[in-house]
């Protein structure tokens, strides 16, 4: 579904992806792990559009979009849920999952998919309030709402998951699962929380520096020397 090959981004002097390449298959949940400034976020600025990469290439179902400007690749499928939530402050709930829509659907088609996921990521009480009144957790929401009302095929949440309290997170994951079995949806994790990420994800990537550390299974990954002495300080327990 999805390829990155030998992708490479540098900004000046400064090399943020080296040479990475890893594949998504329909259906699949991968995590991207891996320490601060480990390239992480830039794989998704790459993916979405939002920085074009020095060397590499991105193929989504079998089409090049490396280069492709954000919209564009929205268009084909990809949506991508920002770890700094962006949203208009004056509008409502229900404002914000229609516009999300509007994107990929006319107008009727955009109101029933607008009402539909509000009623999913469960903000139906408060579909009405502007979005400058909302808690953290509801901002999250109405945030992965806004990628889902855009009907993608893959999903890229970055850092959905961060300020949350157990409960809302493991509700979150259990949509998460829920998409993917139901709808084949598709996801790619970047992710701080290992308890959340190792018990979601169907496969881990794991980078520093901008390489490719380990990839395969969350046990193998988790349990990788390499991974442990770059990032996670000790092996984790997922007993």
């Amino acid at each position: 579904m999805l390829a990155v090959e030998r992708l490479t981004k540098s900004f000046g002097g400064l090399t943020a992806l080296n040479d990475l390449s890893f594949r998504v298959e329909p259906g699949e949940i991968v995590g991207l792990i891996g320490p601060n400034g480990s390239g992480k976020s830039t794989a998704f600025e790459v993916i979405s559009g939002f920085q074009r990469p020095t060397k590499g290439s991105v193929t989504f179902l079998g089409e090049r979009i490396d280069g492709l400007p954000p919209h564009r690749v929205l268009r084909r499928g990809i949506a991508r849920a920002f770890q700094l939530v962006q949203l208009f402050p004056s509008f409502t709930v229900e404002e914000t999952i229609l516009l999300a829509a509007l994107s990929r659907a006319p107008m009727a088609q955009a109101q029933r998919d607008a009402q539909e996921v509000i009623r999913l990521v469960g903000l139906v009480p408060i579909a009405g309030e502007l979005v400058s009144n909302l808690s953290l957790p509801d901002h999250k929401r109405l945030e992965f709402g806004k990628v889902l009302a855009t009907r993608p095929a893959l999903v890229l949440l970055d850092e959905l998951m961060a300020g949350l309290t157990e409960g809302v997170a493991n509700e979150l994951g259990r949509l998460i699962r829920r998409l993917r079995d139901e709808q084949r949806m598709t996801f790619v994790m970047v992710e701080h929380r290992m308890e959340i990420i190792m018990g979601l994800c169907d496969r881990l990537v794991a980078l520093n520096f901008g390489e490719k550390l380990a990839e395969g299974p969350p046990r193998e990954v988790a349990a990788d020397r390499q991974v442990i002495e770059a990032y996670l300080g000790e092996e984790v327990d997922l007993a």
